[in-house]
């Protein structure tokens, strides 16, 4: 009998009595030790997030930290190759740039291969080959893109090649013209084949524009301007301009 009265006693201060601090944490994810790799300890993992309203303004925050935009790149299997920096004008240079190399990640490769720009450029253009323009590859064709067809990325020049405009981004090499894409069969998806119509081509073209606008800044298209009829300017960074 008194060996049952303890028994309900410490039932009852079990109840009575909160858990030790921390108990219920057990299940929380630890934080990286201090000593794991750069990619492991600033990287969240952007490049395999799917975009959203917020998107733009994660992937500027990111790239505007050089050792935190790598280590995205670097987490996400991007191989992004620093370059030294340099001037070549008052307007026109390199700054924490590099190529961007083989994403091993996807299938889609970059042609030409290994162009320079920022790394806030790569990490942009990385989330947007993986999670806008693969997915609506499959979607709407039913196969992969195996190469995305660019018009480059680092040219001294003003906006447009206009004499007397304001330096392109270009000059800094902080943005892609993309021209196009060719699917695992060989097929080819040209902005300035396809981008006019109602056939899948025009659709696809426009929903990677469209879908872009959450990853780059500035997103100009052939809705935009007569120099922007072949290609579409991708751009993170700034204030955000779509068309």
């Amino acid at each position: 009998m008194i060996a049952g009265l303890m028994l309900l006693v410490l039932a009852s201060c079990g109840r009575a009595n909160p858990p030790p601090p921390g108990w219920g944490d057990r299940g929380a994810v630890s934080q990286p030790p201090v000593n794991a790799p750069v990619s492991v300890r600033l990287a969240s993992g952007l490049i395999d997030q799917r975009p959203d309203r917020g998107m733009r303004e994660r992937v500027d925050a990111a790239g505007a930290d050089l050792a935190v935009c790598r280590a995205e790149l670097e987490a996400a299997r991007v191989t992004f190759t620093p370059v030294p920096d340099r001037v070549d004008s008052e307007t026109c240079g390199l700054a924490g740039a590099g190529t961007l190399d083989v994403d091993r990640g996807t299938v889609a490769r970059l042609s030409p291969a290994g162009p320079v720009m920022t790394c806030q450029t790569a990490l942009a253009l990385s989330v947007w080959r993986r999670q806008v323009v693969e997915p609506a590859a499959r979607e709407i064709f039913g196969q992969d893109v195996v190469d995305i067809v660019h018009y480059g990325t680092f040219a001294c020049r003003t906006v447009s090649n206009r004499p007397g405009a304001r330096p392109s981004a270009h000059s800094r090499a902080a943005a892609v013209d993309f021209a196009g894409v060719i699917l695992r069969d060989g097929t080819r998806v040209m902005v300035k084949a396809h981008w006019y119509g109602d056939g899948p081509e025009a659709r696809f073209l426009k929903r990677i524009r469209d879908e872009g606008c959450w990853i780059f800044s500035t997103v100009l298209s052939p809705d935009y301007d007569a120099p922007h009829q072949d290609h579409l300017h991708l751009e993170p960074g700034g204030r955000a301009f779509c068309r």
